[in-house]
């Protein structure tokens, strides 16, 4: 599925889609990007029958020392049987600061730079994946679903076998489920 349009608008439409391709499929796995917990609630009835990680931006991201999901909205995914991944982002945390500090720029970074010439969801998609592998929430070996957004909401949806950080280029993206044409 090709969206006309980037962003939140194609939210519903990316859940609806990765939940038919996780029964049809039989992925048990799935990873969702939500900063907030908005897109990652929408996968509450889902989490009954597969499980569901949801992976937040770092801590500072949005300032130093700042967390953007609430404790409240943090209990209520968890209490619906959700896992919450808060940690560094593997395709920028340490290399964009030394970026900021020193004016270069990095072999991760261009890795990230390349993954957005698919669009900005795609690499968001790589990124949590590999993220939740390296925090033991997912699978080695096992294709999952991943699922990322442009800017808020979701819009990217891929079929992934996610490798660790530390052997991140035998990451496999197998297939696209939606993204946005127009990015």
């Amino acid at each position: 599925m090709y969206f006309p349009s980037k962003g939140a608008d194609n939210t519903e439409a990316t859940v609806r889609l990765v939940c038919e391709t996780a029964r049809e499929r039989n992925i048990r796995h799935i990873v969702v990007a939500s900063n907030y917990g908005d897109t990652a609630r929408h996968f509450l009835d889902m989490a009954k029958e597969r499980h569901i990680v949801c992976v937040t931006h770092a801590c500072g991201f949005a300032g130093p020392g700042k967390n953007e999901m609430t404790p409240e909205t943090r209990a209520e995914l968890r209490a619906a049987g959700m896992d919450v991944l808060t940690t560094t982002h593997v395709l920028s945390g340490a290399e964009r600061g030394l970026r900021r500090q020193f004016q270069g720029i990095n072999p991760v970074e261009i890795m990230a730079q390349t993954l957005y010439l698919l669009g900005q969801g795609t690499k968001v998609c790589v990124e949590i994946a590999i993220m939740a592998l390296d925090a033991g929430l997912v699978p080695y070996g096992e294709d999952i679903l991943a699922v990322g957004g442009t800017g808020r909401g979701a819009d990217t949806a891929l079929i992934l076998a996610p490798s660790h950080a530390s052997t991140i280029l035998q990451t496999k993206i197998r297939e696209i489920i939606c993204k946005p044409f127009d990015f």
